[in-house]
């Protein structure tokens, strides 16, 4: 890490916050949604680190580059990086060598007249022609970008979006190029404001400390410090983060998803929304699992971005998604807030003892699975009862007990008996004995409860089970679901031939948790 002391006002932008850093990694990301103050920022930096005695090229977006080369009160002039290469044969040849293999073509530059000219040499069609006259702006571009850093002229270098005119094949490419020279050189530093994904190159946990974000109307975030189990969560994970996740750098307003059928309904429902203009910029992100979910929502949490997540009942019962909810501290605030209105519904879940002391969100899913496991144990004793939803309840409970020696511990089977109850409610206080009839209705309380504090935490749980639950072409009442592929495509079809108004009235659950995950205030 290296300290330099930063710190900046952009009253405009940030009324009277002040953005205060002192720890920078050698490679480090600005990032966030256009009109942030990404630039005002990298200004802000090039000046600090210009105090420090390093020595600061800023290339601009338009490629342009201040005099003074920080970028400070004056007007910045033109790139000519060709210029620059007339006096440095070593870069010269370094980047022909590199642009000709790339390319697959024979680049060189030469003079010709004032001009400095790269020339490509095209063997296979047997022409030659020079770079300024027919080829494409990447190419230019690469080249510019190249100059800047392999010149020892500069011991920071700021660019300012690194990807323009560039295919993703030439962002990763030089993004490699400054890990490189990165390791060559510990004590120069980097600083690349981006709007691409290719560019977030994050190898190790520790490079998350070199990641900026700046926000709408608010004080641009960074995580200052990683503990140890931090460190080996996102370990774990960054194998498996590709440039499809890292969309959530660029927006405040992306909504994560366990899985691609998640991800297509709420994208389809999402477009049937009226005024769509108020959610621009909103997108749905699928992760691939429960465990995804908890890292994405652990991240975000660090970056200080507002992270969305709809996801599976069964997240209250297993997965590091619950697990990094536990421990939000948003949650014990949240908590702190009801503990006046709750105080009655928290002597009745826990001993005088306990509901005196601080309640937890743990404690309060570790309740409900407590009172699902006597639900789930009556349900297995009953015998056919006649009433056709309630047998089909029933007798999914009581595959999970021929199934398995101990399905209590499952998540499975507590969240087919909170489905059971969610549905059933009062016609199971029927047949239930007294005792336990009684509970019902705390039981499902305490869900609601639950599934508040999650949402006070930007995660939205599927009340109903997990998205085939909401399906509307096929009936789908309890876990665990087969031919998910197969209801899934037909449900598509349905979804992709339904107008807006139809979307909205078939499936108003949906589009009502959707809703709510793509409010920018809660």
């Amino acid at each position: 890490m290296l300290t330099v002391e930063t710190r900046i006002k952009i009253p405009f932008l940030w009324g009277k916050d002040v953005f205060c850093k002192k720890n920078w990694s050698q490679v480090n990301f600005i990032v966030g949604p256009n009109g942030t103050g990404k630039t005002f920022l990298s200004e802000g930096i090039a000046k600090a680190f210009k105090s420090r005695g390093y020595s600061v090229s800023f290339l601009r977006s338009e490629r342009t580059i201040s005099p003074n080369q920080a970028g400070q009160d004056v007007d910045a002039m033109p790139v000519d990086p060709l210029f620059l290469l007339q006096n440095n044969e070593k870069i010269r040849l370094k980047i022909e060598k590199i642009l000709s293999s790339v390319f697959g073509k024979t680049i060189r530059f030469e003079k010709q007249g004032d001009a400095f000219i790269p020339i490509v040499v095209n063997k296979l069609r047997n022409v030659e022609y020079g770079l300024h006259q027919r080829e494409c702006h990447g190419l230019k571009e690469i080249i510019t970008l190249l100059v800047f850093l392999y010149s020892e002229n500069s011991s920071c270098l700021i660019i300012d979006e690194p990807e323009l005119h560039l295919h993703p094949q030439f962002q990763q490419f030089f993004m490699n190029e400054i890990r490189t020279l990165s390791k060559q050189n510990p004590r120069r530093v980097f600083f690349l404001i981006t709007h691409s994904p290719y560019f977030i190159d994050l190898r190790f946990a520790e490079d998350l400390l070199g990641v900026v974000v700046c926000h709408i109307n608010s004080i641009p975030t960074y995580i200052d410090f990683l503990d140890a189990a931090d460190k080996a969560l996102i370990r774990r994970f960054l194998p498996r983060f590709n440039s499809y996740h890292k969309q959530f750098f660029f927006s405040d307003n992306q909504i994560f998803v366990e899985g691609y059928t998640d991800q297509q309904m709420l994208t389809y429902l999402l477009a049937s929304f009226k005024n769509r203009e108020n959610f621009a910029g909103t997108g749905i992100i699928d992760v691939g699992g429960k465990d995804e979910l908890g890292v994405f929502l652990k991240v975000c949490s660090l970056l200080g971005t507002d992270c969305r997540i709809v996801t599976d009942l069964d997240s209250l019962f297993c997965g590091k998604l619950r697990e990094v909810v536990f421990e939000d501290s948003r949650i014990a605030l949240w908590l702190e807030k009801q503990r006046e209105k709750q105080k009655a519904f928290f002597h009745s879940l826990f001993t005088m003892k306990k509901s005196g002391s601080t309640i937890t969100l743990k404690m309060l899913v570790n309740r409900l699975e407590e009172y699902l496991i006597k639900v789930g144990e009556c349900m297995s004793t009953l015998d056919v009862l006649g009433d056709k939803e309630i047998d089909e309840f029933a007798e999914k409970v009581h595959v999970l007990y021929n199934k398995y020696a101990n399905p209590e511990g499952l998540d499975t089977f507590k969240t087919v008996v909170l489905i059971g109850i969610m549905r059933l409610k009062s016609r199971l206080a029927d047949i239930f004995p007294v005792p336990l009839a009684k509970d019902l209705f705390t039981m499902i309380n305490l869900a609601n409860l639950i599934f508040a504090a999650f949402e006070s935490v930007r995660v939205y749980i599927l009340p109903n089970g997990c998205i085939e639950h909401y399906y509307t072409q096929s009936k789908v009442r309890y876990m665990p679901i087969s031919a998910k592929d197969r209801l899934f495509h037909t449900e598509l079809t349905h979804l992709i031939g339904a107008s807006p108004a139809r979307l909205q009235k078939e499936y108003p659950a949906l589009v009502s948790i959707l809703y709510r995950a793509c409010l920018r205030e809660v």
